[in-house]
């Protein structure tokens, strides 16, 4: 059995939103979106290289492998039924996308999954793009595990602003 080290699952992992037309950088425009009113002076430098960072953690690359496998498998009519029908319509109650895409951001803490169920909901910027229900490519999967991308990566920033703030007033005056 082989063992598949982590550089090929991250290439495969890029690869597969890259084909999907998803880049790091339209992730980033949903992070700033989200993450600007509470910041002022928040660059797309800040955004994507948060998203990078995201993108690091095995977890989330195997359910986006997952996910995109799905999605595509669906697209050439490759699963059984009634799997088939409920991805290829992006049924409303089948919500194993929204689970796939829910675990990955649970590490992230409240602020990932409070944005992650506003990205679900109101389809920003690229997640409306990808959605399934527009008619095109299959996104049933690909749309929640962005929306889980950009709000794990604006948690992150959240955060680090926080302990960037925190620092600089712990420093002594003086």
């Amino acid at each position: 059995m082989k063992r598949v080290h982590s550089a090929e699952v991250k290439k495969a992992t890029l690869d597969r939103l890259e084909e999907r037309g998803v880049t790091v950088e339209k992730i980033a425009e949903i992070v700033h979106r989200m993450q600007s009113p509470y910041n002022e002076n928040l660059t797309m430098e800040s955004c994507i290289e948060s998203v990078l960072a995201v993108l690091e953690k095995r977890e989330l690359q195997h359910a986006i492998l997952v996910g995109v496998e799905l999605d595509m498998l669906a697209e050439k009519k490759s699963l059984s039924e009634p799997l088939q029908s409920l991805v290829e319509e992006d049924e409303g109650l089948f919500g194993c996308d929204e689970t796939l895409a829910l675990g990955s951001v649970l590490g992230y803490g409240s602020i990932a999954v409070t944005t992650f169920g506003y990205l679900d909901k109101h389809k920003v910027g690229l997640i409306e793009d990808l959605d399934t229900k527009k008619k095109g490519p299959i996104h049933t999967f690909l749309d929640d595990l962005v929306a889980s991308i950009a709000a794990s990566a604006a948690s992150r920033l959240a955060h680090r602003i926080r302990d960037e703030e925190e620092s600089i007033q712990d420093q002594p005056t003086g």
